[in-house]
């Protein structure tokens, strides 16, 4: 699995989840639960990962939605 996106912008990581799995990407996210070390103020980023077969097509998915990854 390769790394896709990094944010600490939950709606972000959702929005880019939708639009991979309507292309038919499977995507994991990564850290979710990390708030309960940090006491859910946001500081930890999340990470959204996908297969490395479908990396770069996940990558131009998001670019033409206006999400740099």
């Amino acid at each position: 699995m390769k790394e896709l996106l990094r944010t600490t912008d939950p709606t972000q990581i959702a929005f880019a989840t939708a639009l991979l799995e309507a292309e038919g990407i499977a995507a994991f996210q990564m850290d979710v639960h990390m708030s309960i070390l940090e006491g859910s103020i946001g500081i930890l980023p999340r990470r959204l990962m996908v297969r490395d077969s479908d990396h770069f097509m996940a990558t131009a998915i998001l670019k033409d939605n206006g999400i740099e990854t």
